[in-house]
């Protein structure tokens, strides 16, 4: 919401990968680093194509900013360490789904970030009832197919809303 309106989450979408009792954790995938994928290849001796040169990668949010997290769909393909989010959608962790990438034996839609956003137990149930976020089903193509700077207002249409007519004041009549 427009409130929030400084940091990392000002303007952000964050998917919710894992939501319970303990707490919250969740990607913001409209946020891209000074960074490009093949960057973070070189980094790590990961051979890759030149194409990789000029992709994204996201600033997943703040907590373990030095940790990769990849969202892809789901698939027949097994990774070192992976997290199943939706029966669409999974996250995963681990070195091998980047190798897998960089030589295009991997997923073929993904999206990489850097850190992520975590909640503890009833804190995002409270932001949420303060109005700092709007809320919607996951859609698959606004995380894969959108360009990251039309993101928000995809999102927002999702809802039949308009984040240019938002405002940060309510009013009472």
């Amino acid at each position: 919401m427009p409130g929030l309106n400084s940091g990392l989450f000002s303007g952000s979408i964050t998917y919710i990968c894992e939501h319970g009792e303990a707490g919250a954790m969740g990607i913001i995938i409209n946020q891209p680093l000074d960074l490009s994928l093949g960057e973070i290849f070189d980094h790590l001796d990961i051979s890759a194509d030149e194409k990789f040169s000029d992709q994204a990668v996201l600033a997943g949010g703040p907590v373990q900013i030095d940790h990769g997290f990849v969202l892809h769909p789901r698939g027949e393909k097994r990774w070192d360490s992976s997290l199943r989010v939706t029966a669409e959608i999974q996250m995963t962790t681990s070195r091998d789904v980047l190798k897998a990438i960089a030589c295009g034996k991997g997923p073929e839609e993904y999206a990489i970030a850097l850190g992520y956003a975590g909640w503890s137990a009833g804190q995002l149930e409270e932001e949420i009832a303060n109005n700092s976020w709007l809320t919607l089903p996951a859609e698959k193509h606004i995380i894969f197919h959108t360009a990251i700077e039309d993101r928000v207002a995809a999102a927002a249409a999702a809802l039949g809303i308009d984040m240019n007519l938002m405002s940060t004041q309510a009013g009472h009549a």
